[in-house]
């Protein structure tokens, strides 16, 4: 956080339950090489599993995993912060102010609330239906440049600009309008049972779904299952679609282009493709393990750094705050 001429970059994970594959090369690993380029400020999004009932014991166990592993993929406590965001109340009290400020018909076009509620239908809550606005809250509190989204998360940064630029148009230049971008090396990891479907901790077949403490040997197997096609041609195509994820996989990890790939693999058959799929994902997490496993178990050393980074993102973020509360009107 030392420079700050550079811009800021403002993202957020959910800690419901294990962190995946997907998660890792969509999001989080990207996070890591912009810590170089940007003041980044990271935050696991607590607040926002509870649109979803939640087991107290595992939701605190879920939290504190999530940190350790998070730290494990390489966010650095000294270029980044990374902090837990119910430990910072600007969150909430900016989430209700932008409530206020946000319309109802905005809300009701937001296509995951309407997948959410199908979803769970016995507890469509008003939280799951006002959730933007506590999004857009957490980014605007830290007056963020850049937003890195997958494709899929587009909608909540054209929502977060409509109610910045809203409450700008009434009071002045109060927040900056942040731009969403997805970063070049990420990934659109799907199921490997269901290869028409984003990789999910929920997905109900257990071998669909890579998590990133998965041991080498559960890796292994979920790859070696993993749907294809009856072509047996590593090739990118239309209609291709478990190949197309495999090789959109090993490309992230490898660095290695589709090209490249076809040209590999040229003459074998699947069965070797998935192999060296299955053993590049296990030597990329295999470090991420190990390092999980030693933070894992020193909690004091996590709450230092969670401790830390709250104590700092509550300092900036009180200065939105506190402007936005004065322009509103409110005596401070």
């Amino acid at each position: 956080m030392e420079n700050e001429k550079k811009q800021i970059a403002f993202s957020a994970i959910q800690p419901s339950g294990t962190i995946t594959l997907g998660n890792y090369l969509g999001a989080i690993r990207n996070w890591v090489t912009m810590q170089d380029e940007y003041n980044c400020i990271y935050a696991l999004a607590d607040l926002h599993t509870i649109t979803v009932r939640q087991d107290p014991a595992q939701m605190r166990k879920n939290i504190l995993d999530a940190y350790a592993s998070i730290l494990a993929c390489g966010i650095d406590t000294e270029k980044s912060l990374f902090f837990i965001q119910s430990h910072v109340h600007t969150h909430a009290e900016m989430a209700w102010v932008l409530d206020c400020y946000t319309q109802f018909g905005e809300l009701s076009r937001m296509t995951q609330f309407k997948d959410k509620s199908a979803k769970h239908a016995d507890n469509i809550n008003a939280g799951l239906f006002t959730y933007p606005s506590l999004m857009a809250g957490d980014i605007l509190l830290y007056q963020a440049d850049k937003v890195p989204v997958g494709a899929d998360q587009q909608q909540h940064i054209e929502i977060t600009r409509d109610i910045a630029t809203r409450f700008n148009g009434l009071y002045g230049n109060v927040f900056k309008i942040p731009e969403g971008f997805i970063p070049k090396n990420g990934a659109r990891v799907m199921s490997l049972q269901d290869p028409t479907k984003k990789m999910s901790k929920s997905d109900e077949n257990v071998n669909g779904c890579v998590h990133l403490l998965d041991s080498p040997e559960a890796i292994m197997r979920k790859f070696k299952r993993a749907i294809t096609d009856s072509e047996a041609h590593v090739h990118y195509g239309e209609g291709k679609d478990g190949i197309n994820n495999l090789m959109g996989i090993y490309s992230t990890i490898t660095g290695l282009s589709f090209e490249q790939i076809e040209h590999d693999f040229e003459g074998k058959g699947y069965g070797d493709f998935k192999t060296a799929v299955g053993e590049a994902v296990v030597e990329e997490l295999r470090p991420i393990r190990e390092r999980y496993e030693s933070y894992i178990k020193d909690k004091a050393y996590l709450e230092e750094c969670y401790r830390k980074a709250d104590e700092i993102a509550l300092k900036i973020s009180s200065r939105t705050m506190n402007k936005v509360m004065k322009k509103i009107g409110f005596i401070l």
